[in-house]
This record gives structure tokens, C-alpha cells and sequence, in this order.
């Protein structure tokens, strides 16, 4: 069997020997000191300052409080500020409404006057059509008329013959055909041809129709024909 090396044990110095008492004491105080800091920690003591991170948080929540605080009051300033007085809408509403009352009436008699205007030219189109076709339907007859004349001069308008001459006469003077031109009538160049001058008459005053070649005819104040006749003038014209 080996024997125990109790020379290797004596030989060791105080360096190699087992922690001593103080050493131990020192490691249970500082294992004390920060059991004590941890149980603070998680109790919630007061008395302990939060980490520097939840000071932030902290900051950033009262900062937006402050800033909803803020947002609320201006709203509620703003709000004053939009509320309208209801009397002076009213009268700006009123306003608006008698503008757009004066737009349309314009509106309306511009349109009345067009209608008016538009009626006046048709029915003034309407009579010039009417004319026309008259015109043209007795235009003819004016010169049926100039036979009937001279047959009259020689006495030739008799009988059943002078019934088909006076309905005829009747006829074209219903439809607006007059006839216009006697011996004795003011020379007037817009009604009359004249076809000659016969002299001086000291018995007229200005050119006068003397006899009456063919009568004139017209329709209301237009002229089918111009009387043909023969003239005389004052006596020293």
C-alpha cells in the first residue's frame, strides 16, 4: 500500500489553503445586496427611479394628453368660429334667390319678345303669300276686264251676257282687285301711264288725267297695272 504524502500537505503555504472565513462573508454580502435590489425591482418600490426607456414612454404619453388636450380646445375654438349666424344666411339665401329671380324674368321677356317678333313676321309672311297668290290668279283677268270695258263703250254688255259681266265684276272685287282711274284724277306717275300729253287746259291747276285709255287695277296698295291715260296741262306750264 502507498503511504499518505503528509510532506506534500505540510509543504503547501497559506496561498494554497482553503478560502478563509473573511472571503465567504464578503461573497454573502454582495449575493444580500443584489437579492435586495432584484425583490425592490419586482415589488414596485417607489423609492426606485424606472429604467431610463419607461421615462420616455412615460413623457411621450403625457406629451400626447397634452396634445389631444390641445387638438380638443381647438376644435371646440373652431367650432365657435363656424357657427354661422342663421338670420344672416337667411338674408344671404334670400339675396342669391332674388338674383336668379331677376336672371330668369329677363330670360322670360327676351323670349316673350322673340315670340312676339316671330308672330308679327309670320303673320306678315303670311298675308305677302296670300297677296302674291291673289296677284297672281286675277293678274289675268285684268285683261278680261279690258275687253268687258270696251264691249261696255259699245253698248255690247247686254242680256244674259251683262249677268256673267256684273258676277264676274263682283267676283274679282271680293278677292281685293279694285279698279282705279278717272277722267279728271291728279296725273300720278306711281298709278298712271301717261301715254300722251293733249295740250293745256286752263281749267286744272296741274297735270290732270283726261281720258282714261285702259283703267288700273290693283290689290290692297300694290299695283297690278298702272292706268294708261292721256294728259293735259295748266295753261302756261
Amino acid at each position: 500500500m502507498t503511504q499518505p504524502d503528509h510532506e506534500g500537505t505540510a509543504d503547501r503555504g497559506p496561498q494554497d489553503a482553503a478560502p478563509g472565513q473573511g472571503s465567504f462573508g464578503e461573497e454573502a454580502a454582495t449575493m444580500t445586496e443584489n437579492t435586495e435590489v432584484e425583490a425592490g425591482a419586482e415589488g414596485g418600490d417607489p423609492a426606485v427611479e424606472p429604467p431610463p426607456a419607461e421615462q420616455q414612454a412615460t413623457s411621450d404619453s403625457a406629451a400626447e394628453g397634452d396634445a389631444v388636450d390641445g387638438a380638443t380646445g381647438d376644435a371646440a375654438d373652431d367650432g365657435g368660429a363656424l357657427d354661422v349666424d342663421p338670420l344672416h344666411a337667411a338674408h344671404d339665401e334670400v339675396a342669391t334667390l332674388k338674383a336668379e329671380l331677376a336672371e330668369r324674368t329677363l330670360d322670360l321677356q327676351r323670349l316673350q319678345a322673340e315670340f312676339v317678333n316671330y308672330k308679327r313676321r309670320v303673320d306678315r309672311d303670311r298675308d305677302l303669300i296670300k297677296e302674291n297668290a291673289t296677284y297672281a290668279a286675277l293678274a289675268p283677268i285684268v285683261e278680261v276686264l279690258d275687253t268687258i270695258d270696251r264691249a261696255r263703250e259699245h253698248e255690247e254688255v247686254t242680256g244674259g251676257f251683262k249677268s256673267v259681266v256684273d258676277q264676274l265684276e263682283r267676283t274679282v272685287a271680293s278677292a281685293g282687285l279694285t279698279r282705279f282711274g278717272a277722267p279728271g284724277d291728279a296725273f300720278d306717275p306711281t298709278l298712271h301711264e301717261a301715254l300722251s300729253h293733249i295740250g293745256e287746259d286752263p281749267d286744272v291747276e296741274v297735270t290732270t288725267c283726261k281720258v282714261i285709255a285702259k283703267a288700273g287695277y290693283r290689290i290692297g296698295e300694290r299695283v297690278v297695272r298702272a292706268a294708261q291715260v292721256l294728259v293735259v296741262d295748266p295753261a302756261g306750264s
